[in-house]
């Protein structure tokens, strides 16, 4: 629209000549011509003119968005008030009042604003129906992110009584459950069944539910096909080549690398990359960062961009502007992941690396890196990417900050004689097997105490409550505060010993104890957030810490507290003095071992070797994993893990053939299911 059509629309509008429906369309006209501020002022001046209109509400909630967009939140906040003044049950300005609330810093309010929106809701229409999901939705979002998960827990239920399909919601819900120690954890709502519950998980929230490797691998195919398909065409793909005698490429993605677990594990690692042997680009995708890991990851980068306000497909054309020849996912199934980027294919080799614990199950994922203890060669078949391996997968900072004024038990509520055990993983981790073992150990030790990190008020007093139906009187649960990080490492060696929660264990909990000299005992799994564990605690020179069963955890434990505490305090000793030494803390031997993978990964691109992921039969592992009640059975204490689901493959294909997959539905198992004699269930005596 031009200034002339301008200037004709503002006439009618001041003689009262400009219809609703036409002032609308007008100003569209002039948002797609590229001047929105005209739109603006157009809206502004019909809102003076027709002050008593009774779909004026609309006008200011359109013209709030155009105040948004041009940076004006005050006035996008002011007009979306007006909108509310004039309609209190118009819900879209509710929802929308509430996130400029929310980005404006001020959670409650916005969470206020939600509630308002749900309880002006009556009419039962589709349009109503939809407006309530999406304000229960971000209710139970803001309600989360503030550890109010009891609350959220209320307003996702709200949602899936609302519709039950709704995966992000089943998500979130699974989350919240987990969050709190509600167990058992897949106790579902009335119109939910417990198994298309489980299938429909996030992938991170199932490494915390249960030691399942082929269900978390069937999870991960499921859920990275619907929010991110692989291409379908061999043309989408870039196949660049990746000329020898020059630096590589690298490209990490990550919405972590600030002061974030993630970030503290990386920031050194940056600091250590060869420059002569890797050119380093970062593209973040996380929240706005100006802190102290942020600030070091930048300077060591040679190239930093920020993609957060990218499409997938403008950070895709990016990458591939920047001929990145090995494109990391550091991020993988985990918050703020950008999992669409990857599908697109921008760079010709990509890997999973360090931010998910476990197989990203995708068809455009080529590697994954772990170590021989993540990943024993037996365990390869749980994961679609090809295994290399680095001597310890995990990087760690060498250059921690530790506050040096020296912690004492009393400020933390500690008993000073007590023997202090602890664990500083978050609450979603400690599953109800976990929290036995705990209670066992505290009943064989009766002057001992357990210290926790402090969720929140309803999640701690569940915690106390259920130490109370296992014996355990519910003081010796001290939970800690939160604290800078730097005084929070300076705590650790307040505690005896680290017991380590599966199935999902401590990762960058269990290198800050090391580092510290806190021995970390562990329970080790098969899957790969069971597992890092043990390979921490054995790369930093302890492998006594680690136990293959819930029965030597217990005993281990209860040892090392009363007829072994001089082999406590060898193992507390030895960790200071490996420090220095040992694969867990050798970030620049880690480093160069990194270096040493791209340049394989590149040399079996170049020979026409790249690996294609394996995906097959992934859908029926799922199924035969999500029929298992994992709330019942600690499947990574049973010993013929693979014989239930080979039973389970055999069924399967007696009513519906399957193609041999390379894990564990093999040639020969077709064969022997195929010779198998059919029961004649229609025969009877005569």
């Amino acid at each position: 629209m031009s200034q002339t059509a301008f200037v004709t629309a503002l006439q009618k509008v001041t003689t009262g000549s400009l219809g609703l429906n036409e002032l609308i369309v007008a100003a569209q006209q002039l948002t797609s011509a590229g001047q929105p501020d005209l739109a603006r002022q157009l809206y502004q001046v019909w809102i003076a003119m027709n002050g008593d209109h009774p779909l004026l509400f609309i006008i200011h909630f359109n013209c709030s968005t155009l105040l948004a967009q041009a940076g004006d939140h005050a006035g996008a906040l002011a007009s979306l008030r007006a909108a509310l003044a004039v309609n209190p049950d118009f819900a879209p300005a509710h929802i929308n009042l509430g996130s400029a609330l929310e980005r404006a810093g001020d959670a409650a309010a916005a969470v206020e604003q939600w509630k308002a929106g749900v309880e002006r809701l009556s009419a039962i229409t589709g349009d109503s129906i939809e407006y309530k999901l999406t304000l229960l939705k971000q209710l139970s979002r803001v309600l989360s992110d503030n550890q109010q998960h009891e609350a959220a827990e209320v307003a996702l239920t709200q949602c899936l009584d609302l519709n039950k399909e709704q995966r992000d919601v089943i998500e979130q819900y699974a989350a919240v459950r987990l969050a709190q120690c509600k167990w058992p954890i897949a106790a579902v709502p009335a119109k939910l069944t417990r198994a298309s519950f489980v299938t429909r998980f996030h992938p991170l929230s199932s490494c915390a539910y249960s030691d399942d490797p082929l269900q978390h691998l069937g999870l991960s195919h499921r859920y990275a096909d619907a929010l991110a398909p692989g291409v379908t065409s061999a043309s989408d793909r870039r196949r660049a080549p990746i000329g020898q005698g020059r630096r590589l490429r690298i490209g990490y993605v990550s919405s972590d690398l600030r002061a974030h677990a993630v970030g503290y594990l990386m920031a050194n690692l940056f600091e250590a990359h060869d420059p002569s042997a890797i050119e380093v680009f970062i593209y973040y995708c996380g929240i706005p960062a100006d802190d102290g890991i942020n600030r070091r990851i930048k300077t060591a980068a040679e190239h930093w961009s920020d993609i957060r306000a990218l499409s997938d497909d403008d950070a895709a054309a990016q990458i591939a502007a920047d001929e990145i020849d090995i494109l990391i996912d550091v991020n993988g199934h985990t918050r703020d992941a950008r999992l669409g980027i990857f599908a697109r294919r921008p760079a010709p080799i990509q890997v999973n690396w360090l931010g998910y614990p476990g197989s990203m199950g995708t068809p455009y994922h080529h590697y994954i890196i772990g170590d021989e203890w993540v990943i024993p060669k037996d365990h390869e078949l749980y994961y679609s990417e090809r295994v290399l391996r680095l001597p310890c997968y995990q990087p760690n900072d060498r250059k921690r900050i530790v506050d040096e004024t020296p912690p004492k038990r009393s400020e933390h509520d500690l008993p000073e004689d007590a023997f202090v055990f602890c664990c500083f993983n978050a609450a979603h981790k400690i599953t109800r097997f976990s929290f036995e073992r705990w209670m066992a150990i505290l009943n064989q030790t009766s002057d001992s105490v357990i210290w926790l990190l402090d969720y929140n008020t309803e999640t701690n007093a569940r915690l106390r409550a259920a130490a109370e139906t296992y014996g355990v009187a519910s003081e010796r649960l001290i939970f800690a505060k939160k604290v800078p990080n730097p005084r929070h490492l300076a705590r650790y060696p307040l505690a005896d010993l680290f017991l380590d929660t599966a199935p999902y264990g401590a990762h960058t909990t269990a290198s800050d104890a090391l580092w510290m000299g806190v021995p970390v005992l562990t329970y080790t799994g098969r899957s790969f957030a069971s597992r890092v564990c043990a390979s921490l605690v054995r790369a930093a020179g302890a492998p006594e810490l680690i136990t293959n069963s819930p029965e030597a955890f217990i005993a281990r434990a209860v040892a090392l507290a009363t007829t072994d505490r001089l082999s406590l305090q060898e193992l507390r000793q030895r960790l200071i003095a490996n420090r220095d030494s040992c694969a867990l803390f050798d970030i620049d031997g880690l480093a160069r071992k990194l270096e040493g993978l791209y340049a394989q990964m590149a040399d079996d691109y170049r020979a026409g070797a790249l690996p294609r992921p394996n995906i097959a039969n992934l859908s029926a592992y799922l199924e035969i994993g999500a029929n298992i009640d994992h709330d019942s059975t600690e499947i990574g204490a049973v010993n013929d893990y693979h014989a239930i689901y080979r039973a389970a493959l055999a069924a399967r294909h007696e009513n519906a053939p399957m193609q041999a997959d390379g894990r564990l539905w093999t040639q020969n198992e077709i064969g022997a299911a195929n010779a198998a004699p059919i029961p004649n269930s229609t025969s009877r005596a005569a």
